[in-house]
């Protein structure tokens, strides 16, 4: 077996390729990881470096993720060279016993570490291990442009954002129906914004980092990219449409009577606090 035969690589690089097609992903932005299962872990086997690194501590303790296996693009890396070079751009780490350190088991061949954002991966992935009883595997960072031009319109509040792409486009409420959690602006990287993330994580499948993009969760690469794509979509048309309408003013919407019906008829419960928000500021009237 080549390296390239794995199928959670080609499906990790397939992600990468996607954002990267959507235009997510400029420079080195975003990051991806996956909490690897023990059959995906034992096709790596014949790759594992012989001398793993040694151990580096993360900032954070999380010890439900002792002894975990976690897939991570590196820091500074490029998502477009993922699927020609996943050797260089990826990194398999190794949690330690105690959960609060971690070493490069495969991969980064030409030297490197994790994402800068590794705390919010790791924090991220404990919360959603937990919640979700183990099913819930990755996490994905991609600056979406117009999910990020909404935060400079919208209020920056987790109920009102919600609220408003619902509204957008009628499906939203179907695909993420707990609403999108919503984080004023942090530093990126580093413990803050992570613990702030993993704590909106807990209510939420996705969560919106202001003036910078989206971090979704979700079960495996299509549940968590489509996800993302969702919410950055119902984003392009909330845009589009304001940036149309006289005075920035929604001449119509869907009721929260058509959001219940559709909720109901795919048996889907609805966040309520989102459900039950009204717009009471310029330009968020309705009329």
């Amino acid at each position: 077996m080549k390296i390239s035969d794995i199928a959670v690589l080609q499906q990790f690089c397939t992600m990468c390729d996607d954002g990267v097609s959507l235009g997510w992903h400029e420079r080195n932005a975003g990051n991806l990881s996956c909490r690897l299962t023990e059959d995906e872990l034992g096709q790596f086997v014949p790759f594992i470096k012989s001398r793993p690194q040694e151990w580096v501590n993360i900032g954070v303790c999380e010890e439900s993720l002792a002894g975990e296996f976690i897939m991570i693009t590196g820091s500074g890396k490029y998502l477009k060279n993922v699927s020609c070079s996943p050797q260089d751009n990826v990194c398999i780490v190794e949690i330690n016993k105690s959960g609060d350190a971690y070493r490069i088991i495969w991969g980064l061949e030409k030297g490197g570490r994790p994402t800068s954002e590794f705390p919010t991966h790791f924090i991220g992935h404990s919360v959603i291990k937990k919640k979700s009883g183990g099913a819930h595997r990755i996490i994905y960072h991609a600056h979406t442009p117009y999910t990020v031009a909404l935060g400079h319109i919208l209020p920056l509040d987790t109920n009102a954002f919600s609220k408003f792409l619902w509204l957008s486009e009628c499906e939203c409420c179907a695909v993420f129906p707990d609403g999108v959690g919503v984080l004023e602006w942090l530093l990126p990287g580093g413990t803050e914004i992570a613990r702030a993330s993993g704590r909106l994580l807990e209510g939420h499948e996705a969560v919106f980092w202001a003036f910078h993009g989206m971090l979704v969760s979700g079960t495996d690469f299509d549940y968590t990219f489509g996800l993302c794509h969702m919410i950055e979509k119902a984003s392009q048309v909330a845009v589009t449409a304001l940036s149309a309408a006289p005075n920035m003013k929604m001449r119509r919407k869907m009721t929260e009577e058509n959001l219940t019906e559709l909720a109901e008829s795919l048996n889907v419960r609805l966040n309520q606090d989102v459900l039950k928000f009204q717009f009471t500021e310029e330009p968020f009237c309705f009329f």
